[in-house]
């Protein structure tokens, strides 16, 4: 139970983060918010916030939302990852969040072609 508390936080967290900090910078950068706004149609809002807790936190992901991500695509993922990571809150660690990224990209490719 309270590993399933701590998960729930962690979602909490990573949602406050992305809706203080993405809605801010998004309305100044019309390339990338037409990217966000794009690649997120691509991918359920579930799936979009367990791929954010998992690279943002320590959650670990399932498999169709593995199966989603890699529908997705690597460009789409890789941009809002960066897109996410580049906020002034998080860049101090943006290199680990980007390694996380790729070693989550693939993770769900193997996923993937397993199925």
């Amino acid at each position: 139970m309270a590993k399933f508390n701590s998960q729930i936080s962690m979602l909490f967290i990573v949602v406050a983060l992305v809706c203080a900090f993405v809605p801010v910078y998004s309305v100044d950068d019309n390339e990338a918010k037409s990217s966000w706004d794009t690649c997120l149609v691509k991918i359920s809002p579930k799936c979009a916030l367990d791929i954010i807790a998992v690279v943002f936190g320590n959650v670990t992901i399932t498999d169709s939302c593995c199966h989603d991500l890699v529908q997705e695509g690597k460009v789409c993922h890789d941009t809002l990852i960066k897109y996410i990571a580049d906020r002034p809150a998080l860049i101090a660690r943006e290199s680990q969040y980007l390694k996380k990224s790729g070693d989550l990209w693939a993770h769900c490719v193997t996923i993937s072609k397993s199925a």
